[in-house]
């Protein structure tokens, strides 16, 4: 802003604000200020005067001062001595006995253009062009060899001497002429070089006494000691990015002292690199000096950004508070064995009936609720939708959020299966008062052309509750799930008499209509007997449900594996909240049929497929890549140099393999959209196989809980964690620990690193081992106590895959009498059962 003050600061009591009288002079000098410098600038005289220096002008002020008649009338004026108008823009300055002058001290600024301009005080001396420079860097003079350093663009500290700056070629005939090409002239020569790897913020030069002087270099991740001949004293690699710093010389003999700000508003202060001393610093300095301020050493004044100046020390206030002395007295041992048993034994109690933390009322903070529209939309929300079909419904959802205390920073976030989609899922409120409702919505569609895995969402509240002890609030969340509708991503279909697979499901009541579990999916027959019924998706696949009218059963079958999982898991939701309306309590689904295991195996290997094709893409990528980079440095080559060459056809070649990388990634991307297809249709399938296990063998909820658990660790595959090697070991584990054998089979070790397979085999084995032990009694835990006894009988299509050679050998009889016995079911398909339930008609 051009502002240039000078301050006088006294110490003031903790609490007052800044005081007028420490302001000694304030004048505009309209042009921005990029430096400021005291020293002797002007002839004749050996007093200090200040130089100031802008974009396009160097100014040199003297600064004077009247003694006032009454308190507070001191005044301050400042004079221009005389000014330089530069040619080029100014970056920085530097001064100093230039040559080992005596009595005075000469400028040197460095441009932007990277040329140093020398002014011997009221008149330009020579300007010379630093050889290579880009960027103008940091820029200092030593005195004791008389060189000036700075950091190049090539990250190099570099220094000349002022005698060869003075003797080389003058920067105003930079241009060669025939007579400097003969030899007129001395070219520009660097004196020393090191490259430390960065760019730097600033350099400051330390003298130990007349004999020795170290240059400091504060880089963006390090600073560096230098010796005069450029050798490296010692270096310090820094935790946070730096701000500005000060070297000083210490009170221990040959060590350096430095100050160093950072970003993190913190002042650290190192004894050469070892760490003395951090403090934290109310603002990030930009400047930072050492002084005495009214007869107080070592005060040390830093700068913000902002304009903020302060002087402080280091040290603490002396603590005026003495401890009383306590009474001492023998200690009864006995008694304090008593107190700690006791003590001991409420512990044990709180922890048994509310656990390590108290519990407190959460749902009385905040309650949510969903609330699903019975009807569509009247103007569908769906935009860009990659489904078939003319029109694609969509639904309104809205969120209920009632308070009964004051909550802050409440995030609301809302998820659903892809590729069912949201037209908003992020909802933030900064602040709701008490005994506040606030109320969301938003429309869901399907904008895939293949079946969600899930018709569930799931809504999800973090907010914080201020507390007396913590005004920004403790951190807590809750959630609630709804059910999205069944006609949402499915229409009414004409049923199929045929389907490559099928499902039976059985009940322990009597058959009930399907108008009556799926209104809206069929219309009202004569007898309001409605026992087959037709779903078509919209995603193209279709599926037939037949309900027996004498038998408890239920059949569900489709053209597709996966396309099953929806229908049945609708069917059974829906039976039993039907009878729950009736008032039956047990009521109960089985399965009883062969587990459909090599279609889901199937389903398994074409996942894993798309993982191996990305792969070997990515791979053919990073190939062309190389080529095509190898291919432009070639060329790039050819073109630089001065005599033209033939090309040899390297532009055909370039432009062959870029056309060959932009097919390459389009593959990538198609393959991608493929696997996350291939994924969600693997998850409905696993939905499935882990509710047909849970009704063949009656598990349990917390059972059914484990084998989701292990069956379903992963929202979405990555690159570094896929799913076939998370399944794996997660089924592994259930057969070394609570499904094992034997103690032997306890002690195995797992493999704790993860990485992708190079087929399905093992895992598809451990899956039909791990049907093979429920099958045979075991019991899914998170216990290791007890190993289940196996006796019961696994029905058809569920063999036994050995775990070793020493197992297979053992088996070999066992196997064979059981894939005798049930050789009807194992060579079973559900392309082979085309007749219908007892009681129905095709």
């Amino acid at each position: 802003m051009g502002y240039l003050r000078i301050f006088n600061p006294h110490p003031i009591k903790t609490g007052d604000g800044a005081q007028a009288a420490d302001l000694l002079l304030e004048v505009h000098l309209r042009d921005p200020i990029l430096q400021v410098e005291v020293g002797k600038f002007v002839s004749g005289t050996e007093m200090l005067h200040l130089a100031v220096l802008h974009s396009r002008k160097l100014c040199i002020y003297s600064v004077s001062g009247t003694l006032g008649n009454v308190e507070h009338g001191n005044q301050y004026q400042i004079k221009l001595m005389y000014e330089h108008n530069l040619q080029r823009t100014a970056c920085n300055m530097t001064y100093g006995p230039f040559g080992g002058v005596k009595g005075r001290d000469l400028i040197c600024i460095q441009s932007m253009d990277g040329m140093l301009m020398v002014f011997e005080q009221e008149s330009y001396a020579f300007g010379r062009f630093l050889p290579g420079s880009l960027l103008p860097g940091p820029l200092a003079y030593s005195s004791r060899t008389d060189s000036f350093i700075t950091v190049s663009s090539c990250q190099q500290v570099e220094s000349y001497k002022y005698q060869v700056l003075a003797f080389a070629t003058d920067a105003d005939k930079r241009q060669e002429t025939e007579q400097q090409k003969l030899g007129s002239g001395k070219r520009l020569v660097v004196d020393w070089t090191l490259n430390i790897g960065e760019q730097a913020l600033d350099i400051c030069i330390v003298s130990f006494n007349q004999s020795a002087s170290s240059v400091f270099v504060l880089g963006e991740r390090n600073f560096f000691c230098l010796k005069d001949n450029g050798q490296i004293r010692f270096m310090k690699k820094l935790d946070c990015s730096p701000s500005c710093f000060l070297p000083y010389c210490s009170v221990s003999k040959g060590t350096v002292n430095t100050l160093i700000g950072n970003h993190n508003n913190m002042l650290h202060i190192y004894q050469d690199v070892t760490l003395k001393w951090a403090t934290q610093l109310p603002h990030v300095p930009v400047a930072v000096r050492v002084g005495c301020l009214h007869d107080l050493k070592g005060v040390i004044v830093t700068l913000s950004d902002d304009g903020h100046l302060q002087c402080s020390y280091l040290g603490t206030d002396p603590s005026l508070f003495q401890a009383p002395k306590v009474e001492s007295r023998e200690l009864n041992y006995d008694e304090l064995d008593t107190e700690l048993k006791e003590l001991q034994k409420i512990i044990k109690d709180v922890n048994k009936s509310q656990g390590v933390w108290p519990m407190t009322e959460r749902e009385d903070d905040l309650k949510i609720s969903a609330m699903v529209s019975s009807n569509f939309d009247s103007v569908s929300q769906a935009t860009d939708v990659e489904v078939g079909t003319d029109l694609v419904p969509s639904v309104t959802v809205k969120i209920t959020l009632q308070n009964q205390v004051a909550l802050q920073k409440i995030k609301l976030s809302v998820y659903v299966q892809p590729p069912l989609v949201l037209t908003c899922d992020q909802f933030t409120f900064e602040f709701m008062a008490p005994e506040m409702t606030r109320t969301v919505g938003f429309s869901v569609y399907l904008k895939g052309s293949y079946t969600p895995p899930e018709l569930e969402g799931n809504a999800v509240v973090s907010y914080s509750r201020p507390t007396d002890r913590n005004p920004d609030g403790i951190p807590r969340v809750t959630q609630c799930k709804f059910r999205l509708p069944l006609k949402l991503v499915c229409l009414p279909g004409q049923p199929s008499k045929t389907a490559s697979h099928k499902l039976t499901i059985e009940t322990n009541k009597s058959p009930v209509s399907l108008l009556s579990l799926f209104p809206g999916f069929a219309s009202q027959s004569e007898d309001d007997q409605v026992n087959v019924m037709g779903f078509h998706f919209l995603g193209g696949s279709r599926v037939t449900l037949l309900a027996s009218k004498t038998s408890q059963r239920y059949r569900i079958q489709s053209e597709q594996f996966e396309d099953l999982w929806l229908i049945t898991n609708e069917l059974i939701i829906r039976l039993q909240e039907y009878f729950e309306k009736q008032g039956i309590k047990d009521f109960a689904c089985s399965f009883s049929g062969s587990m459909p295991l090599q279609e889901y195996f199937e389903l398994i290997d074409h996942h894993f497929e798309f993982r191996i094709n990305g792969e070997k893409l990515e791979e053919l990528l990073s190939e062309r890549a190389v080529q095509f980079r190898a291919i432009q440095r070639r060329l790039l080559t050819r073109f630089k140099d001065k005599t033209p060459a033939p090309l040899q056809h390297l532009d055909t070649l370039l432009d062959g393999t870029y056309k060959q990388v932009i097919a390459l990634a389009d593959a990538v991307e198609e393959n991608q959209d493929n696997l996350f297809q291939s994924f969600t249709r693997l998850k409905s399938a696993t939905h499935l196989v882990i509710l047909l296990i849970g009704l063949w063998q009656k598990l349990s909820a917390d059972q059914m809980a484990i084998l989701e658990a292990a069956f379903l660790p992963l929202q979405q595959d990555t690159p570094e964690l896929g799913w076939e090697e998370t399944v794996d070991a997660a089924i592994s584990h259930l057969l070394k620990t609570c499904l094992s054998k034997n103690s032997k089979e306890q002690a195995l070790n797992l493999s704790s690193q993860l990485s992708m397979p190079k087929d399905t085999s093992r895992l598809k084995k451990h899956i039909t081992l791990l049907c093979d032990r429920l099958a045979k009694g075991g019991r899914l835990c998170l216990s290791t106590d007890a190993v289940a006894p196996q006796t019961m009988v696994m029905p058809g299509g569920c063999a036994t895959i050995p775990e070793s050679d020493l197992e297979e050998r053992s088996m070999e009889q066992d196997s064979t009498e059981l894939f005798t016995n049930h050789k009807h079911l194992i060579v079973e398909t559900p392309r082979a059962e085309v007749s219908p339930l007892q009681g129905v008609s095709e």
